[in-house]
């Protein structure tokens, strides 16, 4: 039994919700930055590849099993974008509020309807940095963007995403309801149910 794995993430709000996950399993999750580990080049060309390349990274870096994750915003009448970029749309150093300011600014003529839109979330863990069968889930969580900002919860796109179940931002939602919902909620919940057999053959 796997008594430590390594996350991808040097990201503290991500390490909290993993360690939560894998408590009744005994399991630690420690961030990659423990063990010295710079972030992977994302050079990937999809959300899948990148979260495999950090996975690959912190596993061969580490010598421990290692989760990664993947996710962004893909606006369709942007074609995708920002996609896989998400985190460094409006350039690298940029922030959460340029990232948006330029988003509302790349669809100032976009009619509400064609608004639409989708967080995307992949997790891979791998076993070892060879591993030729990583566990892959992945969520999907539609929505619309809207015209301003609203709340104050969560992190990146999520005061500009509107869930339509809800009515509200993404950022309007109370993190258990953010978590029934989202792209990484859903990843999660297929990561916990699919995880067992992966474990016992470590």
């Amino acid at each position: 039994m796997i008594e430590t794995i390594v996350l991808a993430s040097g990201n503290r709000g991500k390490l909290k919700e993993f360690n939560e996950i894998f408590a009744p399993l005994q399991i630690e999750v420690k961030p990659q930055s423990d063990f010295a580990v710079q972030d992977a080049d994302e050079t990937g060309l999809s959300f899948v590849e990148n979260a495999i390349i950090k996975a690959r990274h912190a596993a061969r870096m580490t010598g421990l099993p290692a989760l990664a994750d993947d996710s962004g915003l893909e606006v369709d009448a942007l074609n995708g974008a920002p996609g896989i970029y998400s985190a460094r749309y409006a350039g690298e150093g940029c922030g959460d509020n340029e990232n948006n300011a330029k988003l509302l600014q790349a669809l100032a003529q976009v009619p509400d309807d064609k608004r639409t839109a989708r967080f995307q979330c992949v997790l891979v863990f791998m076993r070892h940095a060879e591993d030729p069968t990583p566990l892959i889930c992945q969520g999907s969580w539609e929505g619309r963007i809207l015209t301003d900002a609203r709340g104050h919860n969560g992190f990146g796109y999520d005061p500009l995403f509107l869930v339509p179940e809800t009515g509200c931002a993404s950022a309007e939602l109370s993190p258990e309801q953010k978590q029934q919902y989202s792209h990484r909620g859903q990843a999660v919940r297929q990561f916990i149910n699919a995880i067992g057999p992966w474990l016992k053959h470590t």
